[in-house]
């Protein structure tokens, strides 16, 4: 009797844990495909993206650019001790991660209150920069400014501004076309008397300016906050000049458009200013078939110590790197942008302020980047920003902008080469089946 008792008392046990370990099964089985499903849908959730977007302003992307690296290392370094770094402070301390998971929650930065009214004003929030590439000279994600001429400010020369219309609040980049300026202000001319600038190499690089009245203080030798020039010694200008001198003495050809729109356009509009700058561009690209770099220089709004960084004791004029909403090719464009940023951010930390993609008023967002792959806008130094201080960084931009293209160069005879091998390959092979076939 007590013998049956304990083969009935083995079995329920025996039948008790092979149901549990049925349901562990299942329950590890329906983990499984979970995670599987999750994953595959987060997969074709982003192949979509992809091919859908057409803008560089991801949610996601944006505020992933907007987090240091440090922050990753920290995050792996909770399951990795070996990854925390000792010297410095853990950047997943209360008072840095707070206005994280603030702007996350809420698209409100704390350190920038324009934030707070972006998404009550129309239009505010659809223009505001996003980070696409961090950079380590802008630890509080702050965004470019650009103030609009003040028709009401004389600029440098004497003369006022010229007046700023608005009866067309949302002109067309692409289908509208800008007024014709007049003869003396083809690109190359460094002026409106029409002296030309161009070198008697092979044209690669176009630099031009689609404000190329914005003008610095210290070379105007007074104070404004929203200072403008039509000498080109004065304004954004002299910093083209300064990188195309530096990228030529590399043996780099350089077409350097001078165009001063605001003094030569009749009844100019700054709300056209970059259909003035695209009719120029693609005159220099008619004019010049081996012109694939373009770069729109401008200068910052903001005051000397937002635009101005220390390295190594000298100061070194900041930079952002714009890249346009509307263009559908602006992958490519980034692409572009981001090598030169990841340039500087190796030798010269500080200097970048990272890339940023970025629409205009009036509804401009396209910035002539579908004009070229290799097209990007550059916002150099601020209204405070001092001669040396340009120069330093213009030279710096230089030396990046000629490192990518002559790894460019390099890539593409690569290419050739291999073209040229492969088709002698195949040209051997049809002629030893031929003659084998004879």
């Amino acid at each position: 009797m007590n013998n049956r008792k304990f083969r009935i008392w083995n079995i329920a046990r025996m039948k008790r844990k092979v149901m549990e370990g049925l349901s562990m099964g299942r329950t590890l089985v329906l983990l499984m495909l979970g995670s599987l499903l999750f994953f595959l849908l987060l997969g074709l959730g982003g192949m979509a993206e992809k091919g859908l977007n057409t803008s560089p302003v991801s949610s996601m992307k944006g505020l992933a650019a907007s987090l240091s690296s440090r922050f990753f290392i920290d995050m792996i370094g909770m399951e990795m001790p070996h990854m925390a770094m000792e010297k410095e402070s853990s950047t997943l301390s209360a008072e840095k991660i707070t206005p994280f998971v603030f702007e996350l929650l809420t698209s409100v930065n704390p350190k920038d209150p324009k934030s707070l009214l972006a998404g009550e004003v129309p239009g505010m929030k659809t223009n505001q920069p996003v980070p696409l590439r961090s950079g380590s000279g802008n630890e509080d994600g702050e965004a470019p400014a650009d103030y609009r001429p003040d028709p009401s400010t004389p600029n440098e020369t004497g003369g006022d501004h010229p007046e700023v219309k608005t009866e067309d609040p949302t002109p067309d980049e692409s289908n509208t076309s800008p007024a014709e300026p007049p003869s003396g202000t083809e690109p190359g001319n460094t002026n409106k008397g029409g002296t030309s600038e161009v070198a008697s190499t092979k044209k690669n690089v176009l630099i031009y300016h689609s404000h190329p009245q914005e003008a610095f203080n210290p070379l105007l030798g007074k104070q404004s906050n929203n200072p403008g020039s039509s000498s080109p010694n004065k304004n954004i200008m002299l910093v083209g000049s300064m990188i195309a001198k530096r990228l030529e003495s590399k043996g780099i050809g350089v077409v350097h458009d001078k165009s001063d729109y605001q003094s030569t356009v009749p009844d100019y509009n700054w709300n056209y200013s970059y259909k003035y700058s695209r009719q120029a561009v693609k005159a220099a690209l008619a004019e010049n078939e081996d012109l694939t770099y373009l770069i729109d220089v401008h200068r910052d709004s903001q005051r000397h110590s937002k635009t101005t960084t220390t390295v190594n004791g000298v100061n070194y004029a900041q930079v952002y790197f714009i890249v346009g909403h509307a263009n559908k090719n602006w992958r490519q464009n980034e692409e572009f942008a981001s090598r030169i940023n990841q340039m500087l951010e190796k030798s010269y930390p500080g200097v970048s302020r990272g890339v940023w993609g970025k629409s205009a008023d009036q509804g401009n967002g396209e910035y002539n980047q579908s004009l070229s792959p290799n097209s990007i806008l550059i916002e150099i130094g601020g209204i405070d920003n001092t001669k040396e201080e340009l120069k330093r960084t213009g030279d710096l931009l230089a030396d990046m902008i000629a490192d990518v293209y002559w790894q460019d160069m390099k890539a593409q005879k690569a290419s050739v080469k291999n073209k040229q091998e492969t088709t002698k390959t195949v040209q051997k092979q049809e002629s030893s089946s031929n003659n084998k076939s004879s």
